[in-house]
């Protein structure tokens, strides 16, 4: 059974200027959550506020506790090798963690040759392994994933998908994660929590009520079918909206 902290987001406006990002947002996150949001939103900037990296407007975050995170650019260093960046959000010295890093790669499907080359001779798909394994280890309450697998071919991306259910399993965490991908959201998450925009609010909150441990094959399934078709009807209405008011 996961254990997880419990985050508050209480009151949370974002505004630039003129321009509101998102406005009055609630939202208690205690389990792995999936944000989808139209384009333009603010969703990289609320993970941006969870991280401290950005001073909201009014409101407040409780619970965030230490946070790790995956944002779409990898942000490695280049010169290091995998086992070598994993190690640098690790306490102690690096030696002490190697053998478990080192496993914990090949859980991931990362070969021993690519484990000593420098981080920027991988490709996307191994930067992604090891950007995510990074923040898996790192000593933190919260895990913030931006869009993880955007940039991944179709075939890459499914394997990261189950290989990061399978390590959310392992290394607990409080998870929230943003993509714009429907399947991805309901493979991935306890909690999809759809977006209206202009400006940003909780549009609704779908619990996913399907056993883990999950894989791809819960696709096939009727019950995975039905939220699928209940999401995309939201989200197209949620579209609808957005064109209706940039004609207006």
């Amino acid at each position: 059974m996961m254990q997880h902290n419990k985050l508050e987001i209480l009151h949370l406006t974002k505004r630039f200027g003129e321009k509101t990002l998102f406005e009055d947002l609630n939202l208690t996150v205690e389990e792995p959550a999936v944000l989808w949001a139209p384009s333009g939103w603010g969703k990289t900037t609320l993970l941006r506020v969870l991280m401290g990296l950005e001073t909201p407007t009014s409101g407040s975050v409780q619970g965030v506790g230490r946070v790790s995170a995956v944002f779409q650019e990898d942000r490695l260093c280049p010169q290091l090798n995998a086992v070598q960046n994993v190690a640098l959000v690790l306490p102690g010295l690096e030696i002490q963690y190697k053998e478990q890093i080192e496993i914990c790669f090949q859980q991931l499907g990362l070969d021993s040759t690519a484990l000593v080359l420098p981080a920027r001779k991988l490709s996307g798909g191994q930067k992604r392994r090891v950007a995510l394994l990074r923040a898996l280890l790192a000593p933190s309450d919260t895990l913030l994933l931006d869009e993880p697998f955007g940039a991944l071919d179709a075939q890459t991306r499914r394997h990261m998908q189950e290989l990061t259910l399978q390590m959310w399993r392992k290394y607990p965490k409080t998870v929230i994660m943003v993509t714009h991908d429907v399947e991805e959201a309901i493979l991935m998450a306890d909690r999809v929590v759809i977006m209206s925009a202009h400006p940003g609010c909780v549009r609704e909150v779908l619990e996913i009520d399907i056993p883990r441990p999950r894989d791809a094959a819960v696709k096939r399934t009727e019950q995975f079918r039905k939220y699928k078709k209940y999401c995309t009807d939201i989200i197209l209405e949620e579209s609808q909206k957005a064109e209706m008011r940039i004609e207006d």
